[in-house]
């Protein structure tokens, strides 16, 4: 829900009907206009707990039994990183539904300017930024290469005529995933280097920049189709993909 969210208020900013493209917390900010909005806010902030302690469970107790050797380690620490990721996302949501009345003062940017700034302060921060930048870059780039070159139908169980369909729509969803998060990654990276932090952006100030380039609109349009459709094939996921315990227990 959060990505398709953020898909579709860029894909709406792209056509021209909103002012600008939000981040996750901008885009959940925009549920609020409408009743049954609170209602999904719920069930998101349950689903993101529910998915932060899944990464916990996958990257600590190694719940799919990736193993240890070194790309599996890796994998495992991209998920912790993820599972604290949703964790926080998770507690942001529930905060926007604590202040209910005041839901419309949320500020995607701001938040993401405050956190940059507050880092620079520390001893080293510099330094700190940039790795944050770094791991965004690297964490988009290979969302990118997953896109191209991972069969997603091995984990689900699907029948043919399924993985015909869900393939690509992993594929474009990776790769739309991945070159949404190259711009924040490099402002981030770019705010470390010169310690400013009015040049962080977060997500949806990043899809906001590619609105102002050339072609712009039709970029930030093709980017949005492609993030929708990581959310979407994510509900793919968790209606096919066999999620076995047993496994884990077992050692």
């Amino acid at each position: 829900m959060v990505y398709v969210s953020i898909g579709g208020v860029a894909l709406l900013a792209a056509l021209g009907l909103s002012p600008h493209a939000e981040g996750a917390l901008g885009a959940l900010d925009a549920w609020g206009n409408w009743p049954p909005g609170v209602l999904l806010l719920w069930f998101t902030a349950l689903g993101l707990c529910g998915f932060a302690g899944w990464r916990a469970l996958q990257s600590v107790f190694d719940a799919d039994r990736q193993g240890t050797k070194p790309k599996a380690l890796f994998a495992r620490a991209g998920q912790a990183v993820s599972g604290l990721v949703y964790g926080a996302l998770a507690l942001s949501s529930l905060e926007l539904l604590d202040a209910i009345e005041d839901l419309h003062e949320t500020d995607d940017q701001a938040r993401t300017r405050e956190a940059v700034g507050q880092i620079l302060d520390w001893p080293g921060g510099e330094l700190v930024v940039i790795a944050v930048g770094l791991f965004v870059l690297g964490a988009g780039i290979g969302s990118m290469v997953r896109g191209v070159f991972e069969d997603f139908c091995k984990s689900l169980r699907c029948d043919p005529a399924t993985a015909r369909w869900a393939q690509p729509m992993a594929r474009v969803g990776y790769f739309g995933r991945g070159l949404a998060f190259l711009p924040a990654g490099a402002f981030t990276t770019s705010a470390g280097l010169h310690a400013r932090a009015g040049e962080a952006q977060g997500l949806g100030g990043a899809l906001d920049m590619l609105k102002a380039q050339p072609l712009g609109h039709l970029t930030l349009g093709l980017v949005a189709l492609g993030v929708v459709a990581f959310g979407a094939f994510a509900f793919v996921e968790a209606w096919l993909r066999p999620i076995r315990p047993e496994r884990a227990l077992e050692s």
